[in-house]
């Protein structure tokens, strides 16, 4: 597909989506968000890749929304027209059902550029990086499931101190509260992205989606024995599957398994 903001990559068994307006810090427009979800999408679909990387291109992540966004909705308020185009994925949902998503926060990732990396599975940041929930400070209220996810990342305490200051923090203290899995060299970062994505994509890839399915279900369920259900008709699912035939056969052949 070709996209205007958006660039796609593969190297090798990793699909590359990178944020690609650094004129204005990687800034949300309603095309570039279309074309975001639309590029992961084409990754997702591609039978060839087994993970995915979401970066930005320039000195920044992503600054959150264009201000003409925030024009749109005072325009609304006052009573004028306001189009916006229909989302043709539920974001959150969609990537919880995807390959694995390695984030590589490169710059700023602001508002709505860090609630877009919540739902994705592991985050790495530069030690450029800096992170802000800074909804409360432009008049609004966070999104995209964030006031349920930033608690679930990083606790209940630091996600009310986040949300409630909108104040920014660095890339150590994005680590120090687990908002990300670490922190990297700036120079350093693409590698250590695509190297986690690539021993993710390693994994026969229905494993790996049961595998998702299972924490992000079990993570917020309280009662045990529905845990223990759904983990044991996942593994009624996965026994004698194609995956583990070729590990089984992979270990007597004293190689690595070529589940792909």
């Amino acid at each position: 597909m070709s996209y205007e903001y958006i660039l796609v990559e593969r190297d090798g068994d990793v699909g590359i989506v990178t944020l690609n307006r650094p004129e204005r810090m990687n800034a949300m427009t309603y095309q570039m968000s279309q074309e975001y979800s639309d590029a992961v999408a084409e990754l997702n679909d591609d039978a060839s890749i087994g993970a995915i990387v979401i970066t930005g291109r320039g000195r920044s992540f992503c600054a959150g929304v264009d201000i003409s966004r925030f024009e749109d909705n005072v325009r609304e308020r006052d009573g004028q027209t306001v189009t916006r185009p229909a989302p043709r994925i539920n974001w959150v949902q969609y990537v919880r059902d995807a390959k694995p998503i390695v984030v590589a926060i490169n710059g700023p990732c602001i508002g709505a550029g860090l609630t877009r990396t919540l739902p994705c599975d592991v985050r790495i940041a530069s030690e450029r990086a800096t992170f802000s929930m800074r909804f409360v400070r432009v008049g609004i209220v966070p999104e995209l499931a964030s006031t349920q996810l930033l608690s679930q990342i990083v606790g209940l305490q630091s996600a009310i101190d986040l949300s409630l200051s909108g104040r920014t923090i660095d890339a150590a203290e994005a680590a120090r509260i687990g908002l990300v899995l670490r922190t990297v060299a700036h120079d350093e970062l693409m590698l250590a992205a695509v190297a986690l994505a690539r021993e993710y994509a390693q994994i026969g890839p229905e494993c790996l989606l049961e595998t998702k399915r299972l924490i992000y279900a079990n993570c917020v369920e309280q009662d045990i024995p529905t845990v223990q259900k759904r983990e044991g008709e996942a593994l009624a699912r996965r026994r004698g599957s194609e995956e583990q035939r070729e590990a089984v056969t992979a270990f007597r052949e004293k190689r690595e398994p070529r589940f792909r």
